[in-house]
């Protein structure tokens, strides 16, 4: 590029990166010249640069990289993790049916290609031209194993398979589950005699096209294809079986290639997907739904809409307990419930509720909770009674694979007097599952009689927590609060028998080699018998032996510690120690780590989880550091749902000791937690404000703007809502000038915040008494240290004893059963599934 002419002005460069001015001299007028060739830096060109006149007006600033697409979409996952409904108490007890004298595990669904149909012991699996039979009241093989040539079908098609199946009514209660419908993707439609294994009628071609969906409604059958052909089957004579021969079809014509196709309440729903692979009618408030009266001759289909855009329509039910009203489930985990009583009789979405931040790719009504099946192989339960909604269960149903179908097999409560569900997923195995959800209700109430077969003993524990700001303990000299402060604490409660020491920041996080040290080491560095590894930084190193030393200094002599869990992760490290007397009663202890920060692949941000069983009580601790920043609210939630929510231990061998039919893999499958740390929580009012309050000794206005305690009181999904947390009587801990009892005096003047928290959670509340809160003046760091004391009650189960209470409350159950399965089976009739 040539030079400017000497009488030019000087010009600006912005440098891309800084937006920083730099002024570049022009070049002798008598001596014009070509500015020196850039650098090239191997095949990419140099940045570019903007040249910016004398008086013209600087362009804005450019964005910086936080605002990045990956950013956006991070608080978007974050807000979907807000409307979720609370999962805190959820059973994760698979509901086993355990009714048939065989097993199903030895059914194979072929995940594409498979189609079943079940009822009551009768499961039929066809995939193609192979069609299986099973009883599993007889065997788990199948007692016919059919295709076209051994149901003598071979002359009459010449390519049969198998694209849908449903068993047809029946009159009498012992045909019901005898006679299954077959559809084609020619078009064909059969009649099966399941238990002779013979073809008892047929309809060659009657559908032109593959048949899609069939379904039983009363005493009729309904089949459609893709072509949007549908024949409703309904016999002459009132109260006649359907049989496939004897009876006439009546033709409807819906939409074509409808993808959702299921009777509710008396009436056809259907969706289609548009090509381009979302729901078809591109509106802002799709997906478009069907509702076709197709039992009424005549009669048109009508087009509803939602209140608002979603995915795909996947699957829709009744429900129970919530007459009048249909819950169809969508692609992006959402609900959209429609209410059926309206003047005109069309249904009227009414609100749509967030249920998943995956798809729900199965939704079923049984009893009075709605079933939902998603991508990950696990099956969920909602009460929805309540507002938000609660998830009473959640189990891992097939192998983290998607759950593709989930049916009330209604025939099931006369077959053998219970409500079976059964589902079947991508690992290629169906399942049966309670609807009643029996064990659960057992468990419930042997829960509110366990003082009579267990015995109780009370334990003390001391939560230590600070956050360090990479404070050495060799700087804790000078004043008295500083020298005193670890024995200060470790008295503060009369020789507890658990302490808990979390710090955070116990490395300098910004400097980039403590913080890589710690990335490459941190976390993996604990020997067997507990001692820390001489791997880990000095810091860790010297700050464990300062523990060792105090508690051993601080404590009767007569009353020795062992630690048993001590764990680091960059900046976190933790450190626990139990009394000598009580490690005899110790056993299933378990520690990890999980990362929070940069999209959980830094350990800046995270916890450290530790778990042990004392007697017959699952306890954890967790030390934590969620997300900094004044506002930055939702981030923090969403690492707080990460610690409750992700599986981080081994399965424990002995699940007796959880909670909720847990394994002991979550935390919250724990009876008690502890949960401390620099939660970050921040206090919304201005700092002025906040300094004049402190120095008045007044905290209530904080504690009203203090954003946890807003969070657990007006976040209906904030997932700490289950916990407690004792009286704030103590100043904010956040954030000092090192060395001073003044508030940050820095550029950014930050705003005094209770930053520093001890929250628990038990399952009986009674449990757990906390005996002090408290906070220390040890000034090296920019927080104050804290410490919170607790009495905390264990059991010990008397096998013996418990038997005899299980056993009349299995009898009061099998009672209840009865008048449940009795309403279930009113309700199924009327809506003409039985």
């Amino acid at each position: 590029m040539d030079a400017p002419p000497s009488s030019a002005p000087p010009s600006i460069a912005v440098s891309p990166q800084t937006d920083s001015p730099v002024t570049i001299s022009p070049p002798l007028a008598t001596t014009p010249s070509v500015l020196p060739e850039r650098k090239t830096f191997g095949a990419h060109p140099p940045p570019p640069t903007r040249t910016i006149a004398l008086g013209d007006k600087l362009p804005p600033a450019r964005r910086q990289p936080s605002g990045s697409s990956s950013d956006e979409e991070e608080e978007e996952v974050i807000k979907k993790v807000e409307l979720l409904p609370d999962s805190s108490r959820a059973s994760r007890r698979p509901p086993d049916l355990k009714v048939h004298s065989y097993s199903e595990s030895y059914i194979h669904v072929p995940a594409y290609t498979g189609v079943m149909a079940v009822a009551g012991s009768i499961v039929a699996v066809a995939s193609g031209h192979h069609l299986k039979i099973y009883d599993l009241s007889q065997s788990d093989s199948p007692v016919h194993d059919l295709d076209s040539r051994g149901i003598g079908l071979e002359a009459k098609t010449k390519d049969f398979k198998v694209t849908s199946m449903e068993f047809r009514p029946a009159a009498r209660e012992a045909d019901r589950g005898c006679y299954l419908w077959i559809g084609t993707k020619d078009g064909h439609l059969f009649e099966l005699d399941v238990h002779a294994g013979l073809v008892v009628g047929m309809k060659l071609a009657i559908h032109t096209h593959a048949v899609t969906h069939m379904c039983r409604y009363g005493n009729n059958m309904v089949t459609l294809d893709e072509t949007g052909k549908a024949l409703v089957f309904t016999p002459d004579i009132a109260g006649a079986d359907p049989g496939l021969s004897a009876t006439q079809a009546r033709v409807v014509r819906i939409a074509d290639k409808q993808e959702f196709a299921k009777i509710i309440d008396g009436k056809l729903w259907t969706s289609a997907r548009d090509p381009n692979g979302t729901s078809a009618g591109n509106t802002s408030r799709g997906p478009i739904i069907r509702v076709y009266d197709i039992f009424v001759p005549g009669s048109t289909g009508r087009s509803v809409l939602p209140t608002e855009h979603l995915g795909a329509v996947t699957s829709g039910t009744v429900l129970q307990s919530q007459p009048g009203q249909v819950f169809i489930g969508h692609e992006g985990g959402n609900v959209s419930l429609w209410s059926l009583d309206t003047e005109d009789g069309l249904p009227v979405c009414q609100e749509v509720i967030k249920v998943s931040t995956s798809d729900i790719l199965c939704l079923e009504g049984v009893n009075n909770r709605l079933w939902a099946g998603g991508r990950k192989g696990n099956i969920s339960a909602y009460d929805v009674s309540h507002r938000p909604w609660v998830m009473t269960n959640h189990w891992q149903a097939h192998r983290k694979l998607p759950v593709l179908r989930l049916v009330a097999d209604t025939w099931s409560i006369e077959k053998y007097g219970r409500l079976g569900v059964y589902s079947a997923g991508r690992d290629e195995k169906i399942r049966f599952w309670d609807g009643l959800l029996g064990m659960d209700w057992i468990d419930q109430e042997l829960l509110k009689r366990e003082a009579e077969y267990s015995s109780f003993r009370d334990l003390t524990v001391l939560v230590i927590s600070w956050n360090m700001d990479s404070a050495r303990p060799d700087v804790l000299i000078g004043s008295p609060e500083n020298i005193n402060f670890l024995h200060n604490a470790l008295t503060s409660v009369d020789a507890p028998d658990i302490i808990s020491f979390g710090f955070q920041e116990l490395i300098d996080l910004e400097s980039r080699k403590m913080a890589a040290k710690s990335v490459l080491l941190g976390g993996k560095s604990r020997t067997t018998d507990g001692a820390i590894s001489q791997r880990v930084t000095t810091a860790y190193k010297k700050w464990y032996d300062r523990l060792i030393s105090a508690v051993r200094l601080a404590m009767p002599p007569d009353t020795p510690y062992t630690v048993i869990h001590t764990e680091n992760l960059v900046g976190l490290f933790s450190c626990i120690f139990v009394k000598d007397t009580q490690v005899n009663n110790l056993r299933d202890t378990a520690l990890t780590t999980i990362k929070r920060g940069m999209g959980g692949r830094y350990g800046n941000k995270g916890g450290i989880i530790a778990r042990m069983v004392i007697d017959d009580s699952s306890i954890c601790f967790i030390n934590c550091h969620l997300a900094a920043g004044q506002h930055h609210v939702r981030q923090r939630n969403a690492d707080v749902a990460a610690f409750l929510e992700e599986e981080l231990f081994p399965e424990s061998r002995e699940p007796a000791p959880y909670v909720n039919g847990g394994d002991g893999t979550l935390v919250l499958d724990h009876e008690i937690v502890f949960l401390s740390g620099d939660m970050n929580y921040r206090i919304d009012l201005r700092r002025d404000a906040v300094v004049t309050d402190i120095q008045k000794g007044d905290f209530s206005r904080m504690i009203a703007q203090d954003q946890l305690l807003k969070e657990m009181k007006n976040n209906r999904a904030f997932r700490l809502r289950p916990f407690i947390e004792g009286p704030l009587t103590f100043a904010p801990t956040y954030k000092y000038d090192r060395r001073s009892d003044e508030y940050d005096s820095s550029e950014k003047r930050r705003v005094p915040a209770w930053c520093d928290r001890v929250l628990w959670r038990s399952r009986e509340s009674t449990r757990v008494k906390q005996l002090h809160y408290r906070r220390y003046e040890a000034n090296v760091s920019d927080h104050r240290p804290i410490s919170s004391a607790f009495n905390m009650t264990v059991k010990s189960i008397s096998p013996e004893r418990r038997e005899p209470v299980k056993a009349e409350v299995a009898a009061l159950w099998t009672q209840k059963e009865v008048t449940l399965l009795e309403a279930a089976y009113q309700f199924y009739a009327s809506q003409n599934l039985v």
